[in-house]
Parts: C-alpha cells; structure tokens; sequence
C-alpha cells in the first residue's frame, strides 16, 4: 500500500456499500478496491483518465466504473451512509464541518455575473 490509497480499515468500512464483486451473470469484475484506489489517484491529483498508473489497471475500466456507480447513486449512498455514522458517533460538528456558499466568488463570465450572460426568470 503507497500513501492516499486505502487502508485495511477504511476498505472494511467501503465495502459493503460497492455492489458485488463477482455479477450474477458475466465475467468477475476487477477488484474493487484497486479500483477504488484508482479513482482516488484522479481525484487527488486531477490528472486525466489515461494518465492512470498502470497499477491501478487500464484508464478505461477504472472510469467507467466511477461513471457506472456515479450513475447509480452509488457515492451518493456511501457519503450519505458515512456521514450518518460520523453523525451518530458524534463526530461531526455543524460548525466546523459545513461550508456557506455565499463566500464563494463566480467567475466573471458566470451566468448574471456583471456583464455576463443574463438569465430570464
């Protein structure tokens, strides 16, 4: 294991939520959690899909499965299962945790942003 990837711990804590590893009809998919840490390769350093490590197995597989589990509310259902545990241990503080998007500034070229497009409501 390389520093950001999973550890034993927090794939225990993912893997229930990832639909089976082997499909009722077809071929075994490849395993989760080296697609997993793939997935979090990209997010963490914003590269392209093809510039994947070959370690983590082809670009195309790996974004195909996060398109596929993004498709079906898959990370939607982890966050949301997650944060009910965080929430249930105590461990989130309303204060700390939440972000207010008033602070965040658009980009001139934003819809209504002065001189941009304007939207007709």
């Amino acid at each position: 294991m390389t520093r950001g990837e999973l550890t034993d711990q927090q794939w225990e804590r993912l893997r229930s939520y990832l639909p089976p590893q082997k499909p009722q009809t077809g071929r075994p998919a490849n395993d989760h959690r080296h697609i997993l840490n793939g997935i979090l390769w990209i997010l963490r350093t914003g590269a392209p899909w093809r510039d994947l490590p070959k370690k983590y197995g082809s670009g195309k597989t790996v974004s195909s499965r996060f398109y596929r589990w993004q498709k079906a509310g898959r990370w939607q259902q982890i966050w949301s299962a997650l944060q009910q545990q965080a929430d249930a241990a105590g461990q989130i503080d309303g204060e700390v945790h939440m972000g207010d998007s008033t602070v965040v500034r658009a980009h001139q070229h934003a819809p209504a942003a002065k001189g941009g497009n304007k939207i007709k409501l």
